[in-house]
This record gives C-alpha cells, sequence and structure tokens, in this order.
C-alpha cells in the first residue's frame, strides 16, 4: 500500500469527472459532501439492465458499476462555485485489467486468490490523497503483487498528468 498526495486538486478533478480518467475502473463507492452528503452505492443492480445493456456494456459477471456509467451523476453532484467539503472515491479494477496485472506481476498469486485491487481518493481539509491497496482470499507472505500495484498506480497517475508526491 502507498499514500500519495495529489498537488493539483483542479486538474484532478476535470480529468476524473469531464475526461473520464477512471472510466475503465469500477466504482465501490462515491460519498460527495456538500451542503448534505450524497453517497453512492457502486453495487451492480443487474435488474435494471435489460439483456442487449448488460451485453453492450458489458456488465455479465461484475459486482459494481462502470465509473464511466457513474461520472455523470458525480459530475453533477460536483459541479458549483463551492468546492465540496468532502469526497471520497474508491474504484476496483476491473476483472480483465485484474487478471492482466496479475499474470504481468509474476507473482504466485491465480487470478481467484485475488479479490479486489482497490485505488481510493479522499478529499478532506483542502488535500487529496490517493491510497492503493489489495484485497486477498488467502493469506501469504508474497508482496509482489502489491509491488506491482503500488508501482502501476504512480504511472498511470503521470500518464494521465496527475502530479502526486509521496504523503
Amino acid at each position: 500500500m502507498i499514500a500519495l498526495k495529489i498537488t493539483d486538486i483542479g486538474t484532478f478533478i476535470n480529468k476524473l469527472l469531464k475526461e473520464g480518467m477512471c472510466d475503465h475502473f469500477l466504482l465501490q463507492e462515491a460519498v460527495i459532501t456538500q451542503a448534505a452528503t450524497f453517497t453512492i452505492d457502486g453495487s451492480l443492480q443487474a435488474d435494471y439492465f435489460d439483456s442487449e445493456e448488460t451485453e453492450n456494456l458489458q456488465l455479465q459477471d461484475l459486482s459494481y458499476v462502470p465509473f464511466s456509467l457513474m461520472r455523470p451523476h458525480c459530475l453533477k453532484l460536483m459541479q458549483g462555485k463551492k468546492k465540496p467539503l468532502y469526497f471520497k472515491f474508491v474504484f476496483l479494477l476491473s476483472p480483465a485489467n485484474q487478471l492482466n496485472t496479475v499474470e504481468r506481476a509474476g507473482t504466485s498469486f491465480l487470478p481467484e486468490d485475488v479479490s479486489g485491487m482497490y485505488l481510493h481518493f479522499t478529499y478532506k481539509n483542502e488535500t487529496l490523497t490517493c491510497t492503493t491497496g489489495i484485497s486477498y482470499r488467502k493469506f501469504s507472505l508474497d508482496k509482489t503483487l502489491d509491488q506491482e500495484w503500488d508501482r502501476l498506480v504512480p504511472v498511470f497517475l503521470r500518464k494521465n498528468g496527475i502530479a502526486a508526491e509521496p504523503v
């Protein structure tokens, strides 16, 4: 796990909510506090979608909704003259990207040993932090996958023009 401070909050919000920087992630949770607190549970409600939508949006076998579907709602909640008091976005790597990352890491873990690879963005007291994490289904002393995920996240941020520094 690593923690990074995002140094240009405006650029981050623009890339996240207007340019779709995290659209390929799944949204586990979003919390946005302004005059009130809005909480979005990203659990996929499969019954909401017909079979054609499910196929077109590639929602088969997903537990959480892709952020691309929720981004317009989050943008609407955060638009306005005033900055939010607080926000938190908890993202999961998509199953396909998680599989690629596990295989590329050269670890002893199998894809089914990993229940989630997380990326948290939290804005509080005018500071925006990014933390990484992995949830495993079995215990191991092998930290190869953690190290690979912690290496990839700063690369992802840099690729998207997001300046970050260690906390």
